[in-house]
């Protein structure tokens, strides 16, 4: 497997050329996912769709728990080939292999020993307390598959290539679609057989990825000897991935207590919020995809010595990612019920996401500047900073304007939506004045 240099060429190409495959990557990602909640939709009852929204939700706090933690192997993996550092590099991915099979066994026996907690946490609507039981207890079953796929997701982009993965995560998006129609709408195994379909889909993924490391290898040399738990890799790794990791179970935290405030509201606005967070899933793409191309670009050029290279790329990251925002956002106040519609047929729930949606899609715009300035630090290798404003503006607004809003006389989804654009202009403000300090500290040129 060859490693591609991001140091070299120019810079928005470079930017664009890494950002779309792993954008393309990360669509393919969504729509398996979605592909779980639109066939329950077709096939099944709101009580089912508000168990597969709320699964899926306590699914994707630990998924990106994982995938932050990846972030450390990637930058690692990346200052490594910038510095032209094989060993270096071949002992980070030992690491990271052995670390991530350490995740494994212990958060699996976890998340399946804590999944009736986690669904009561949730404050399930009764009527979705099974379905929803059932599709986090199956989806935990196949977590060794996550976790693995996250980690050779995260020693590709290290290498600086983000096309490998879309193979494999297109694998998995024909896999579970297909399977859903046949376990949901053809043996009506509902949620169970949604669940069933995820995990077939991330196992068969997995292990395909995994069969072609093994048979391709590396550009440099890669033996047994480097599968094992380095201190010094493994504390890099952690420096970075840690706080990641705290951060994104932050913010996923700071939804799942929204979802439960949210939930105490009625089966139709659990139903509303499941089909509105899948929606905006997709909407978040493209600026997470430009970011995590300024993680890696990042990465390699300050290995290189380059920092004017990885300032730049922070700069295109924002500006193609607010273009994206400010479509996505005009779109959804313009035509707010158009989206929901593809996921369910219960007018009800289509309103009621389409009033979420237009307060909701605002952070379109926002993140643009909070993701690209996260991974920005992150790839400069300080990633505490990203770690502490997410935490202030989960707890601090996020959380606090949603269960105010909720209080509130004749309060609606409508209302409930401000929380996220609210939390992100706070990161916002925190970000932009590390950013100048950090400018002003180490003197780089605009």
């Amino acid at each position: 497997m060859k490693a591609f240099s991001l140091t070299e060429g120019r810079v928005a190409p470079t930017l664009v050329r890494f950002a779309l495959p792993f954008m393309l990557s990360s669509l393919l990602q969504s729509l398996y996912g979605a592909a779980d909640l639109f066939v329950v939709g077709q096939y099944a009852g709101a009580a089912a769709v508000s168990g597969v929204s709320i699964g899926s939700q306590i699914m994707s706090t630990v998924t990106m728990l994982i995938l932050s933690l990846s972030m450390g192997g990637t930058v690692l993996i990346g200052n490594c080939i910038g510095q032209k550092n094989d060993e270096g590099a071949a002992t980070a991915i030992g690491t990271m292999t052995v670390l991530f099979g350490l995740f494994a066994l212990l958060l699996t026996p976890l998340m399946l020993l804590g999944t009736d907690a986690g669904v009561a946490l949730m404050q399930t609507p009764p009527e979705a307390v099974a379905d929803t039981r059932d599709y986090v207890f199956t989806c935990s079953l196949g977590l060794p598959f996550i976790i693995g796929y996250n980690a050779l997701s995260g020693i590709f982009r290290g290498l600086g290539d983000s096309k490998t993965p879309v193979y494999f995560v297109a694998l998995a998006t024909v896999i579970n679609i297909v399977a859903d129609f046949v376990l949901v709408g053809g043996l009506k195994m509902g949620a169970t057989g949604a669940a069933i379909a995820t995990v077939a889909a991330q196992g068969l993924s997995f292990l395909a990825a995994l069969v072609w490391m093994c048979k391709t290898g590396f550009s440099f040399p890669f033996t047994r000897r480097h599968l094992r738990l380095d201190g010094h890799s493994a504390k890099r790794i952690l420096k970075v991935g840690a706080p990641l990791a705290l951060q994104s179970t932050s913010v996923h935290l700071s939804f799942l207590i929204i979802t439960a405030i949210i939930n105490t509201m009625g089966l139709i606005a659990s139903a509303a919020v499941g089909v509105t967070e899948k929606i905006m899933a997709f909407a978040f793409l493209p600026p997470d995809a430009f970011a995590a191309a300024v993680a890696a670009m990042t990465a390699q050029n300050i290995g290189a010595g380059k920092p004017e290279r990885a300032l730049q790329s922070l700069k295109w990251s924002i500006v193609f990612s607010l273009a994206f925002g400010l479509l996505v956002c005009g779109f959804a106040n313009l035509f707010p019920e158009v989206l929901p519609a593809i996921f369910t047929t219960d007018g009800q729930v289509i309103r009621a996401a389409g009033l979420y949606m237009r307060t909701y899609s605002v952070d379109c715009i926002l993140v643009s500047f909070v993701f690209s300035f996260n991974n920005y630090f992150s790839g400069c290798g300080n990633a505490v900073i990203s770690m502490i404003h997410n935490v202030i503006a989960t707890f601090a607004v996020r959380i606090p304007v949603t269960l105010v809003m909720s209080r509130l006389p004749g309060a609606s989804l409508l209302h409930m939506g401000l929380a996220a654009p609210a939390a992100s202009l706070l990161s916002i403000i925190i970000c932009a004045g590390y950013f100048l300090w950090l400018r002003k500290k180490t003197k780089i040129p605009a």
